[in-house]
């Protein structure tokens, strides 16, 4: 079972409703009648088992959505004057990611979907809202590599350079934030914007994990091969939507209102 979007826009029919008070993006509480611990697909090894089953389906989905970004990354020289192709390239990757995030949120709510299900709903879900924050950052990342890379045909100082990395870092970070936003809220565009904004503030921790992942995504893409991080992606979108609980929970309690209760 998945869960609907939340926000301004969201659907009261749109998907069946949690009954329990845990937060929508953590492990329910358990269930007084689950089994205990040691029981047929509970214990370690039933647990471990379903965790490898999820995440290597989340893995091998990614490779088949954002397969265009990574043919066409394929076929690029790892060099400086490839960059702005490499950012027009992983356009499909975005959305992508967002399913990979929304497929995570699924394991932790519940296991009866199974992860086909959700990433695909997910994927449905937010395709045309994802390309509105994804390509726009591309744009302004590629802009930004291609001219550090060819700073010293127009004399770029180091202080300039510095400038360039410390926006493109903001921008990332404030993009990697909208993305998560954007998958699981219906706000509208500007008022994602603003929420990633206070967030890459409010959530410095989460700010500096979305950039480290980001760093190691760039890292073996760039250095290593497409294939490591297309083996890498489903522990890379956990490990992202780890590093975002708190921040869907802070937009959740502070921003929106449960469904079915009146605006004062």
């Amino acid at each position: 079972m998945t869960e609907p979007k939340y926000g301004a826009l969201a659907a009261p029919d749109d998907e069946p409703q949690y009954v329990d008070d845990a937060s929508p993006f953590d492990p329910p509480p358990a269930h007084p009648y689950a089994p205990v611990p040691g029981e047929l697909g509970n214990g370690f090894l039933g647990k471990l088992s379903k965790s490898i089953y999820w995440y290597g389906i989340i893995t091998v989905l990614l490779a088949i959505t954002a397969l265009p970004a990574f043919l066409f990354a394929l076929f690029l020289e790892p060099v400086a004057a490839n960059l702005p192709l490499l950012a027009i390239g992983l356009i499909p990757l975005g959305p992508a990611i967002s399913a990979a995030l929304y497929t995570v949120r699924a394991r932790y709510r519940s296991e009866d979907a199974g992860p086909w299900r959700a990433f695909w709903r997910g994927y449905r879900l937010n395709f045309t809202t994802i390309l509105k924050f994804w390509i726009p950052a591309l744009v302004i990342l590629g802009i930004i590599g291609f001219s550090l890379a060819f700073g010293n045909l127009v004399g770029l100082t180091t202080l300039y350079r510095v400038g360039l990395v410390v926006v493109a870092a903001v921008v990332l970070a404030w993009a990697m934030h909208a993305i998560t936003i954007a998958t699981f809220f219906n706000f509208r565009f500007s008022d994602t914007m603003r929420l990633a904004g206070y967030q890459f503030w409010a959530q410095k921790r989460a700010t500096l994990g979305l950039l480290a992942i980001g760093v190691v995504a760039f890292g073996l893409l760039w250095f290593v091969n497409m294939f490591a991080l297309m083996l890498a992606g489903g522990v890379l979108a956990l490990i992202w939507y780890q590093q975002e609980r708190r921040v869907l929970n802070d937009v959740y309690n502070r921003f929106t209102v449960p469904i079915g209760q009146s605006v004062n």
